[in-house]
């Protein structure tokens, strides 16, 4: 090991800061360079079949020394950290597999006189969530370097920050969801200094990289004491002084009691924590780094940080879709969780949820489903496949015909009001005539439009820079079929995923493209949508919203991201 002492040339300066003619006298403090300065290491999990650990990447750092303050460790990883001790726990997760890293421990005495020493410690790190990884950086793998995504508070949302206790336990499990303070509604006037942070996560080659892009940083009451400023307000870099600057993310096992033995919403947590390095935080500043992810998708982040000091735990939810106040998507009225379809296993669609119209006539014989298209639908996987946490349905051509595939909870799943997401990408091709929609539940015996339908998203196949979203009903008064539709523009349909939303209540029916409602018809008692309906998802080609097919149209696909329910 090399040892390297350091000397301050400050002595010579104090003596001549105190010379002058007054009688007092003065005593300087010695300067003293600790000495002794030695460094041992545990590697967590090692033994024999183990050099290098277990795979967690944990290692235990004992630093002594004679005449010193404190101990500073850089782990050579983009993470540092202080210790009075000098013992100290540090997880190596920066890469994964076989690595090695220059650990350089500081002992730092009087005068700031400090003596340092380099170490190289090998560890096995075997802990890795690619999907979390993608998720942030808005990857499509981890071949996908320089790719990445905004976040921001889910400030349209309730209860986009919460707290409650680290370990606690009630009997309701609260240590693991915000069992003191959840009472935060969608713009609150207290925190609107912070709706405009801006955070960016971007895959590179060495890892994932974290900067807070727009400030400034909240900081609850609750640590504010620390810091000796005033809480429940926002300040600037000169009190949050790691907010700025590009900074790494680390990822492994979560390890705390919420993570490992509670849930949120009866849904377990993910059981992976990052980190931060160089004090980074996601706007809402107490002291410490470390995220345990209660969940994470492609739209939503919602994570949990305990405070500095160990007593409190802090929960935030935060977004990909920028939400724009006086924009707000659907409100709060549906919230629990009742239906939902992920995708994340691959082959068939889940039988339990999903089955399938067929061929090319409806139920009432009617050839081209009642609108002239030109495919016939299959259940092939051709058409119709789940994998890499998706669901396609997919258009081809074949000879001269086209196949596709449409999709139903008919008699699996059928429900009366509520709220409606799905996050899709959509085909680009001309003919192509996607869509998530509605039937009501009574259509075999009813018939069309007797049954109503709701249409949360159609993209005609002329023009795909808007979509669409109708209701169709029979006008007992008028005695004809009756509908009502509105257009949304929309950039990026096909490269990448929006929401689409239906909120559908006793009182109207709405509808929104990325959190923001472009649609809304009165529900009433004359109308068809008061009792219960099924989903559906399918691509259907040409016809009379699909129009003309390009001549050179081998095949296109919609690609379902998830499709959740709330009542």
């Amino acid at each position: 090991m090399k040892k390297i002492t350091y000397y301050i040339s400050v002595f010579f300066l104090l003596l001549v800061g105190f010379t002058g003619c007054e009688e007092e006298s003065y005593e300087v403090g010695a300067l003293v360079a600790p000495t002794n300065l030695n460094v041992s290491v545990e590697i967590v999990g090692q033994d024999d079949e183990n050099p290098n650990g277990d795979g967690s990447a944990a290692v235990v750092f004992t630093a002594t020394s004679d005449n010193e303050i404190n101990y500073q460790f850089n782990f050579g990883d983009g993470r540092t950290a202080v210790s009075p001790t000098g013992v100290i726990e540090h997880r190596f997760s920066a890469n994964v597999g076989v690595y090695t890293y220059n650990v350089v421990v500081n002992a730092t005495g009087t005068g700031g006189l400090g003596t340092s020493t380099n170490l190289e410690v090998t560890v096995f790190n075997s802990f890795k969530d690619e999907e979390a990884e993608n998720f942030l950086t808005g990857s499509s793998d981890v071949n996908d370097i320089g790719s990445s995504r905004k976040w921001y508070w889910q400030a349209n949302k309730p209860l986009h920050v919460g707290l409650g206790p680290v370990e606690d336990d009630y009997g309701n499990g609260e240590f693991s969801y915000e069992a003191w303070w959840n009472l935060i509604q969608p713009w609150d006037d207290e925190k609107d200094c912070m709706y405009d942070n801006e955070f960016v996560f971007t895959r590179t080659a060495n890892g994932i990289s974290f900067e807070q892009t727009i400030g400034p940083a909240f900081i609850p009451g609750a640590y504010a004491g620390e810091l000796g400023v005033d809480g429940d307000t926002c300040h600037d870099e000169t009190v949050a002084t790691t907010m700025f600057g590009e900074k790494n993310v680390s990822f492994f096992p979560s390890s705390s009691k919420a993570a490992l033995e509670g849930s949120y919403n009866e849904v377990p947590y993910r059981q992976t924590s990052f980190e931060i390095s160089d004090g980074g935080f996601l706007g809402w500043y107490v002291g410490a780094s470390t995220y345990d992810i209660i969940s994470v998708s492609d739209d939503e982040l919602f994570v949990r940080i305990i405070q500095a000091g160990n007593g409190f735990a802090w929960y935030q939810r935060f977004t990909s879709t920028k939400p724009v106040e006086g924009e707000d998507g659907p409100g709060d009225e549906y919230t629990n969780l009742v239906w939902e379809d992920d995708f994340n296993t691959d082959g068939a669609p889940d039988p339990s949820k999903w089955t399938y119209d067929l061929g090319t006539t409806d139920i009432f014989g009617n050839f081209g489903w009642g609108n002239q298209e030109e495919q016939s639908y299959t259940n092939n996987a051709e058409n119709v496949i789940v994998e890499n946490g998706s669901l396609k349905i997919t258009a081809k051509k074949e000879g001269n015909d086209y196949t596709s595939a449409r999709i139903k909870t008919q008699g699996l799943y059928n429900f009366t009001y509520g709220k409606v997401e799905v996050r899709a990408k959509l085909p680009a091709a001309q003919g192509t005539w996607p869509a998530i929609w509605m039937l009501g539940s009574n259509h075999p015996t009813a018939g069309w439009p007797f049954s109503g339908e709701i249409d949360i998203m159609e993209q005609r196949g002329n023009d795909k820079s808007y979509v669409e979203g109708t209701c169709h009903w029979y006008n007992t008064a008028g005695s004809n079929n009756a509908s009502y539709g509105e257009t949304a523009s929309i950039d990026t349909p096909s490269s990448e995923f929006h929401l689409y939303t239906v909120e559908w209540s006793e009182s109207a029916v709405k509808i929104y493209l990325d959190n923001v409602q472009y649609y809304e018809l009165p529900n009433s008692g004359d109308l068809p949508f008061n009792a219960d309906f099924y989903l559906i998802l399918n691509i259907a080609m040409g016809g009379t919203n699909g129009g003309d097919i390009d001549p050179a149209f081998t095949q296109d696909t919609m690609e379902i991201d998830y499709i959740k329910v709330f009542q």
